[in-house]
């Protein structure tokens, strides 16, 4: 956990919590509007919440490998890269579909405990079981079944719609 510029809260300035948001995707080699997209989200969140990709290198689908065991090495890969204390978060059609205004009040808890939060976006098979039991929370951006590389744009927009409307920033309408 950070605080403002210098380390330490000056006179009459409120200390300011440093939070990363860890998307983490099963995937790699993105077309090029995906990566667009997804910067432009990027490069709008403050520091205090900055957005970091850590990409999750899915297990080839011609090595004979079962189902199973491709999510099973996948999830492997997952969870060795998560920082340990952070707060994961499993991206899930079973999840909790919050709407934007809950979506909001859950970051600004995230940002008061100061945590890292990792989301977490299976490959083209899902989440193996053994990556929701670890999950602290599930999260389902919709019902639909979206394609996994658009799901990396459109939750880096909540999450910036989220800290916008965390902060009265015009961004979001009702």
């Amino acid at each position: 956990m950070e605080q403002g510029a210098g380390g330490a809260a000056q006179a009459g300035e409120a200390a300011k919590i440093e939070m990363k948001l860890l998307i983490v995707p099963v995937g790699h080699k993105m077309p090029d509007w995906i990566t667009t997209g997804f910067n432009e989200y990027v490069k709008r969140m403050p520091r205090e919440a900055r957005i970091e990709l850590l990409e999750i290198r899915p297990e080839p689908r011609t090595t004979g490998k079962t189902v199973a065991q491709i999510m099973e090495t996948e999830a492997q890969r997952i969870l060795a890269v998560l920082p340990q204390n952070c707060l994961r978060i499993a991206l899930d059609e079973r999840g909790a579909q919050p709407t934007t205004r809950q979506f909001a009040k859950q970051m600004q808890d995230w940002m008061r405990e100061g945590r890292d939060v990792a989301f977490i976006i299976g490959g083209a098979d899902g989440l193996h079981e053994s990556v929701r039991q670890a999950a602290h929370q599930l999260l389902a951006l919709s019902a639909l079944t979206l394609p996994h590389a658009v799901v990396r744009v459109l939750l880096a927009e909540q999450l910036y719609r989220a800290h916008s409307l965390m902060h009265n920033h015009p961004y979001h309408r009702e």
